[in-house]
């Protein structure tokens, strides 16, 4: 399971959750402008905007988790098991498998406005990438600084939705979601006041009272809420520090530690990673779950004209500081 979220101080912060009992091995992939993306169905795409994210690499393509463009695009795909629903391919339509979604709306998309255009000609089709990488079943965020917007191709057709919240999660669907944000409306970070009876002298025993009733559990519903409110009512400073330590705070909120989410034979869920990208800068910024040190590395670094994958595996060991040496 995983969350995603935005954020914007002085400049545009993009970033994710990776939460699952094992890694398939992720690298922090650069995809210069020149990198030939093959589509299925599409032809390729010699040239495009450059792009840094998260990403499993296979065969020498980067199957993307999440990544943001040189033109400060942000996009991540999420878990969305039993919801998903993809289709074959379609005359009159841009047929782009799953996995080929976030290339081709950051290749050739600086906005989310652009990306809607690319969105009413998309058929998400069922083509996987290959017998031993089946469809993985997700939903998608698509962010600017300016909006955000929801993804989901189900059985109905494919869906786009407003996001107001700029955050997701996985199950139920986007639409239920924002819905059921309607019974937290009481919470509130100040403290709260007595509206229980004015007969019955009751105060405020502790700080963060206010917030009573925000779940802590681990589900996807309650992680969107969490996410949610600790996001909206989030205030930080606008230096590049003070931004990136805040974001990472915020989904900190809905980190998950191994040993509370059993998947049975031994295995747990866990926050495999946590990224931030400034999308205005083209920084990627990530924590594992053994490293919590933030470590960055900057899209513009690279030579982004080339036709190589630029690739960086993760640091996974912690990365402690004596202070006292």
């Amino acid at each position: 399971m995983c969350t995603a979220v935005t954020y914007k101080t002085k400049d545009f912060y993009f970033g994710r959750t990776l939460d699952y009992e094992f890694s398939y091995g992720d690298e922090i992939t650069v995809t210069p402008r020149n990198y030939p993306f093959h589509f299925r169905n599409m032809g390729t795409m010699d040239k495009h905007y450059a792009m840094i994210g998260m990403a499993h690499i296979e065969k020498n393509y980067p199957l993307y988790y999440d990544a943001v463009n040189e033109k400060g695009l942000g996009m991540a795909g999420l878990n969305f098991v039993g919801n998903a629903d993809y289709k074959k391919a379609a005359p009159n339509k841009n047929n782009i498998a799953q996995f080929e979604f976030i290339p081709w709306i950051l290749g050739r998309c600086a906005t989310v406005k652009e990306a809607r255009v690319l969105l009413e000609k998309i058929n998400l089709i069922d083509t996987p990438f290959s017998e031993e990488l089946p469809l993985a079943q997700l939903h998608w965020i698509i962010a600017d600084a300016n909006e955000a917007v929801t993804v989901e191709s189900v059985k109905e057709g494919l869906k786009i939705y407003d996001n107001p919240v700029g955050v997701l999660t996985n199950n139920p669907p986007f639409n239920q979601q924002m819905f059921r944000l309607n019974n937290y409306m009481n919470l509130s970070p100040k403290q709260p006041v007595n509206n229980f009876s004015d007969k019955l002298d009751l105060h405020a025993y502790s700080r963060g009272m206010g917030a009573l009733g925000l779940p802590g559990d681990l589900s996807s519903e309650s992680r969107f809420v969490r996410a949610a409110f600790v996001k909206m009512n989030s205030v930080s400073g606008d230096s590049e520090s003070e931004s990136v330590s805040q974001f990472f705070h915020i989904l900190g909120s809905v980190d998950q530690q191994r040993g509370c989410c059993c998947v049975g034979d031994g295995k747990y869920e866990i926050t495999l990673f946590t990224s931030c990208c400034n999308a205005d800068k083209g920084i990627y910024y990530y924590t594992t779950y053994d490293n919590h040190q933030i470590t960055g590395i900057n899209m513009h670094n690279e030579h982004l004209d080339d036709t190589q994958l630029i690739r960086y595996q993760l640091i996974i060991e912690e990365q402690i500081k004596m202070q006292n040496i």
